[in-house]
């Protein structure tokens, strides 16, 4: 279970709480706030906080006093030409806060994005539970041989319940000589009076990284969109693409506008290179071009024939 009743009771008692406010609220995010989005075996996101909405976009890309009177679709089409000319700063006036719990494997990969504020929780200070990561048998994969970072062929039969055997195995005896180290029990008490527990910040260094961390991480919409359209592209790890999906429909529910414009430029969208574009142009005049005649490399035709549909 991702939350404990004793959790989901303080989030339903947090949610039960309203205050008026003359701040911009986005009614639909409001809805979802503090519920946590179950992720993988035992993770979850949900958002904490924000500031901002659509209108705020739109509010500084005219450096207006207020809402003003402008139809939904004059400010739908600001924010898409926002977006498709790149203009970044509009939505950096938006911010978003998020409690995630994620494996530290993929909290490391995450923590590569450095455009947003991160207060993790500190096994120097606390236990960690025995909670750790198990993949389902279809996200267990051979090494790809076209892609260094990438999966092949689904592992099958006796060799993926083998691949579940030794990582449950693992795990668990793993944190089992954790919590000997530790010898503390969940209120900080000895349980065995006869000997010294390891300091925190010691046992912790034998836990796997498929053991689950947590933290409090805040951004601003601009951040939050390049993030996105790294982590939730179809080639992004899958234990990264779950949370980047779930944050996707909470973006919508938050800006609506924006997500639009950003699922169609970003995420729908593709970028050509000088030559890239030039050669689509070469094609579409007739000529027949071919990879070795358009001054691409191997991988570069590839992706762009890929981008056209013309595998």
């Amino acid at each position: 279970m991702p939350l404990t009743q004793d959790q989901i009771d303080e989030i339903e008692k947090s949610r039960a709480e309203t205050q008026p406010t003359r701040r911009v609220v986005a009614t639909a995010l409001e809805d979802q706030l503090y519920r946590a989005v179950p992720i993988l075996d035992h993770g979850f996101v949900r958002v904490i906080d924000y500031m901002g909405d659509d209108n705020a976009v739109v509010q500084a890309a005219r450096v207006s006093y207020g809402r003003g009177t402008r139809k939904v679709s004059q400010d739908a089409g600001l924010i898409r030409y926002l977006m498709r000319h790149r203009h970044t700063t509009p939505f950096e006036m938006c911010e978003i806060k998020f409690h995630i719990k994620l494996p530290i494997f993929v909290a490391r990969q995450w923590i590569r994005h450095r455009t947003a504020n991160v207060n993790e929780y500190s096994a120097r200070y606390s236990i960690l539970d025995r909670e750790f990561y198990i993949p389902d048998q279809a996200q267990l994969a051979s090494q790809s041989t076209a892609n260094h970072q990438g999966r092949g062929a689904v592992l099958q039969g006796a060799e993926a319940q083998e691949v579940l055997d030794i990582l449950r195995s693992d795990s668990t005896q793993v944190y089992d000589h954790y919590a000997h180290m530790l010898n503390e029990d969940a209120e900080g008490n000895p349980v065995d009076a006869d000997r010294s527990g390891l300091a925190r910040e010691l046992a912790r260094m034998n836990l796997s990284l498929n053991f689950y961390t947590q933290w409090y991480w805040k951004t601003n919409l601009h951040n939050l969109m390049h993030f996105l359209s790294l982590r939730a592209d179809p080639h992004a790890q899958y234990e990264i693409r779950v949370y980047a999906d779930a944050m996707i429909d909470m973006m919508r529910a938050w800006v609506p506008l924006t997500t639009d414009a950003f699922e169609e430029y970003r995420l729908g969208g593709v970028h050509l290179s000088r030559t890239a574009l030039d050669i689509v142009r070469r094609m579409l005049a007739g000529e027949q071009v071919s990879q070795e005649s358009s001054g691409l490399s191997a991988r570069e035709w590839r992706e762009m024939m890929g981008a056209l549909g013309r595998e």
